[in-house]
């Protein structure tokens, strides 16, 4: 024992009434901020943790569910050019086969265009720059200014 624990303490070993340095109360201002600033920080580390583990775990799935997307496009791709062959062998028995096949083509043209057409639209429409997170973080900053002032 110390003799600074042995001056807090009575003969026996217990401490006067009233007097507890790990109530709060009892500790000093500094002790106080020193302490709210350490569970801040220990908060703040235990958050970004926890956000990273999350991040991870919704790549993953993202990433699971890209590949299946991606096997989908691929057998879609298999399923589209065997229609088509399918329809242009259909129209060769009332046409010459190369007419056939080049309706068919005609017709694949008109629905990619078309595609493309509604596509490069909605692209059109997105914004690369986060509009509302940048609204949010202004908003942020004059209301610190404020407090501030």
């Amino acid at each position: 024992m110390t003799d600074e624990q042995r001056l807090e303490t009575d003969p026996e070993g217990h401490r006067p009434e009233g007097h507890d340095p790990e109530r709060p109360e009892d500790q000093s201002l500094g002790g106080l901020l020193s302490e709210v600033a350490r569970d801040v920080s220990e908060l703040i580390r235990k958050e970004v943790e926890l956000a990273k583990l999350e991040v991870r775990e919704e790549a993953v799935k993202a990433s699971k569910a890209g590949a299946k997307l991606g096997a989908a496009a691929l057998m879609g791709n298999l399923a589209f050019l065997l229609a088509a062959f399918a329809l242009a062998w259909g129209l060769a028995e009332v046409m010459p086969a190369g007419w056939a096949f080049l309706v068919v083509a005609v017709i694949a043209a008109a629905v990619a265009g078309g595609l493309f057409a509604v596509g490069r639209k909605q692209f059109r429409e997105v914004s690369p720059v986060p509009r509302q997170t940048g609204e949010t973080l202004k908003e942020d900053v004059e209301w610190a200014r404020e407090r501030m002032s």
